[in-house]
């Protein structure tokens, strides 16, 4: 099976938690998008704002993992929150800012509106898009 890439929107800290522990969770601990991915597949995390619930911007991409494997598991936060999530491992990178990349990124159709796209949290992208991104978090 191909290699999937794929886009996770959340903040920069919460991103940042998910490659401490390990793990890849998706918008709020939802199932239904971890079921669409595969192990190996690439997930890269983009910040738009630096901490959840504040205001100040990041814009960047923050991390990039690797699924681990194919299970899915729930874990709980407090006992009304618990969210799914996958295994992953987390790749050293540095953080890219996202605005020199706009013009070139085939996802953003619409480069006076680039932001939109984000606003789903989630979404696949091309190989090319990804490699274009990763190169600038080496």
């Amino acid at each position: 099976m191909a290699t999937g890439f794929w886009v996770v929107v959340t903040s920069r800290d919460h991103a940042l938690d998910g490659a401490r522990e390990g793990v890849v969770q998706v918008n709020h601990g939802k199932l239904a998008p971890l079921k669409r991915m595969a192990a190996g597949d690439k997930v890269l995390y983009y910040a738009g704002k630096m901490i959840y619930g504040q205001h100040e911007l990041c814009q960047r991409f923050v991390a990039l993992a690797v699924l681990a494997d194919d299970g899915i598991f729930q874990y709980e936060v407090t006992e009304k929150f618990k969210p799914y999530r996958r295994k992953a491992e987390y790749k050293d990178v540095k953080e890219a800012e996202i605005r020199p990349l706009i013009n070139s990124l085939e996802f953003i159709k619409d480069k006076e509106k680039w932001g939109y796209i984000f606003r789903t949290g989630f979404f696949e992208i091309n190989k090319h898009d990804f490699d274009l991104i990763e190169s600038h978090m080496q």
